[in-house]
């Protein structure tokens, strides 16, 4: 059943499941809780509360925010953790990487562990080396002309390399939903809005993580030219310890939507290790 939060600039719509620790999921920009619907009933199988979050301008979230930074979306993932009666494991893909990795430093009472699906959670810089890989143009050409026309057609195209080799079975009702809530008023321009928040604010927060962190990487993630070098590095930037980089082989962008039995197993022997539960 959908709940709303209210926090200041509207409300945050969100869902809980199950019961026993918690876990807080929230997607990437341009899509919904609805991104984690293969993932949710197997970590409630595993004994956990899950709340999946609809981001601001996102899913059935308000959209009248004016700030679509990491930083502003970290605050949010606060109030719902503290309103749900935390601590809470928080889960965070793409764009929200950033945000669980700012909310972990502001509030490390809150927040138990972090997992970063695809994260992005460093300053990103581009090389002439990074042009080389196909993968990573044919991402890149999409997403900006995306973000500079506000294309539904242009983002569906980028969903398809983001999603290499076999979709999921549910694909068409995915791309279906994601078409229809962009087209809504607002939507896309809080999509436009995070895709220019630069994830400068997370870079500067990885240092002042106090707890674990799993990054989970698609090997075939069209969002970097190399995208294991980019997991290593975040666990890098991470103080001594704490971080984890676990890679699965043929994912794209949405290993959580690919391959979710895989993506659990990562969660809940990261969640047992004795790292995340100290």
């Amino acid at each position: 059943m959908i709940e709303y939060l209210d926090v200041d600039g509207g409300r945050i719509a969100y869902e809980v499941a199950g019961s026993g620790p918690l876990i807080v999921l929230a997607h990437g920009m341009g899509d919904s809780r609805a991104a984690y619907r293969a993932v949710i009933p197997q970590l409630v199988a595993a004994g956990h509360r899950v709340a999946a979050v609809d981001l601001r301008g996102c899913g059935e979230s308000d959209t009248g925010w004016p700030d679509w930074s990491r930083a502003a979306v970290a605050g949010d993932l606060i109030a719902v953790v503290r309103h749900l009666g935390g601590p809470a494991v928080l889960v965070g893909h793409s764009f929200s990487g950033g945000a669980a990795t700012i909310a972990a430093a502001r509030e490390p009472s809150l927040i138990s562990a972090v997992v970063e699906l695809a994260p992005f959670t460093r300053k990103q810089s581009l090389s002439l080396g990074d042009l080389r890989s196909k993968r990573f143009r044919q991402g890149m050409l999409r997403l900006l002309g995306t973000g500079l026309f506000g294309s539904v057609r242009l983002w569906r195209s980028y969903l398809d390399v983001a999603y290499p080799g076999v979709k999921p079975a549910h694909w068409a009702q995915r791309l279906g939903r994601i078409d229809s809530l962009l087209r809504e008023p607002g939507r896309m321009k809080a999509m436009r809005g995070m895709g220019r928040s630069a994830p400068a604010d997370a870079d500067e927060q990885l240092g002042n993580v106090r707890c674990p962190v799993l990054v989970v990487m698609g090997t075939l993630d069209p969002d970097w030219a190399d995208p294991r070098a980019e997991g290593s590095a975040i666990v890098g930037a991470l103080p001594s310890g704490l971080g984890r980089l676990e890679t699965i082989e043929g994912a794209g962008h949405y290993p959580h939507d690919q391959f979710p039995d895989r993506v659990v197993s990562l969660v809940l022997s990261f969640l047992r290790s004795d790292t995340a539960r100290a």
